[in-house]
């Protein structure tokens, strides 16, 4: 058997478009971070100044020559955006915990409520405003609505936990709410984003179908959490090459064979990584491999993975500055309302409410991934994919900014609910 290979000179482009690629994203990048916003904004930055809405528009000679040095080109930079996206959900499913408790339990559901339910109903209005310019080219008014009213309501767990760590409030109530509240909405989350790609790709609306992918993709999770509990977990110290190979087999080994039952890679590989953290988190040495693979895949996978949604942005062309502005409002606004309603049912004060109604509107991570995969299955338009982007980094930037204002404030307000 031989397989097509491709040129010196063409594998030598896609070097020097990957490197720039992650220059731009990691100076871009530290330097959102100098400023306490959140790094994956400036990474998109980095791939914005890039695209059509940078270097592209000054020099598009030069930078066809460096993206589009051959054909084939963007499908092999695409293999290195998989990758980055599939890194970044099996890091974000190892991450994953789920601790509840009793006392904080009526908390956790009205923030809940609050947060996903009552903004994703409020939402279901406005989606007639905007389906025209942002529905994609499968033009599917039920995949098209799913992802319109998840845009609305989802949070992101790495940019608020990156936000946590940095301020030094993690492990307090208020964080330890925030992240339980953010796991179940990503799975339920998940779970719809993955009922849009599957109806958008088979074009018609099977109910049945739809149960099966539900069902599945929740019974996975659930399946995997009364195994984890029940069955003895891996003690024994593995070699981190021999870690390293089952986490790799697992992630591409099920990727390939769920998406065969209509699941999508992206839940695939957060699933994979929880079932690592579940049978194998506690192993001795498991965190510290872990950890090198997230610097690994935080240095060189994600970074180009963020950079290449950047490049994809056009804030020039194709792009209305008022229906971003009306969707922001929009979307910030009925979380906003959601949560801060919800919360009137709880003693909380005034200064805590306004943090919870706030940092769940950090989208973040989730909100780019939601944005990337409805793109891709042509769910959305272009304009829509670019709206959910600057969204994502607008949000996640003010909620970073205000829990510094509170808490410099008011350095102890995030340690007792």
């Amino acid at each position: 058997m031989r397989l097509d290979t491709l040129k010196e000179e063409q594998v030598l482009a896609t070097f020097i478009a990957l490197a720039l690629l992650l220059l731009f994203a990691y100076v871009f990048g530290t330097l959102c971070e100098k400023i306490k916003g959140p790094r994956v904004v400036g990474e998109i930055v980095g791939g914005m100044i890039l695209g059509g809405s940078g270097l592209f528009l000054l020099l598009p000679d030069l930078m066809k020559k460096v993206f589009f040095a051959y054909p084939e080109q963007g499908q092999v930079l695409n293999i290195f955006y998989q990758l980055g996206l599939i890194f970044l959900m099996f890091l974000s499913g190892y991450n994953t915990e789920i601790n509840i408790n009793k006392k904080d339990t009526k908390t956790i559901s009205l923030v809940f409520v609050g947060a996903t339910v009552i903004p994703m109903l409020l939402a279901i209005p406005f989606i007639g405003v905007f389906k025209k310019a942002f529905i994609g080219d499968v033009n599917n008014k039920l995949s098209f609505s799913l992802v319109f009213c998840i845009g609305v309501a989802i949070t992101s767990i790495p940019v608020i936990s990156k936000i946590f760590f940095d301020m030094g409030i993690m492990n307090t109530k208020f964080s330890n709410t925030i992240l339980t509240v953010a796991t179940f909405q990503d799975l339920c989350l998940w779970i719809l984003l993955n009922i849009a790609t599957r109806v958008a790709a088979t074009g018609s609306i099977d109910l049945v179908q739809m149960l099966i992918i539900v069902f599945s993709t929740l019974g996975l999770f659930v399946l995997i959490t009364v195994l984890a509990k029940n069955v003895k977990k891996v003690r024994r110290e593995h070699e981190p090459k021999l870690f390293y190979t089952i986490c790799f087999i697992l992630l591409l080994l099920v990727c390939g064979l769920l998406s065969r039952f209509g699941i999508n890679i992206m839940y695939s590989a957060f699933i994979v990584g929880y079932i690592v953290k579940v049978f194998l988190g506690k192993e001795k040495g498991a965190k510290a491999y872990t950890s090198a693979l997230e610097n690994l895949v935080f240095s060189f996978f994600v970074p180009i993975y963020f950079a290449l949604v950047g490049i994809q942005l056009n804030v020039i062309h194709d792009f209305s500055v008022l229906r971003f502005l009306l969707f922001f409002v929009i979307a910030f606004g009925l979380e906003f309302f959601g949560t801060w309603v919800m919360l009137l049912f709880s003693k909380l004060s005034t200064d805590m409410k306004m943090n919870f109604a706030i940092t769940m509107n950090a989208r973040g991570g989730p909100g780019i991934v939601l944005a990337t995969v409805s793109y891709a299955a042509g769910i959305i338009s272009l304009e829509f994919f670019t709206v959910l982007i600057l969204t994502t980094m607008l949000s996640s930037m003010i909620a970073g900014y205000y829990l510094r204002y509170q808490q410099k404030k008011d350095k102890d307000i995030f340690d007792a609910l």
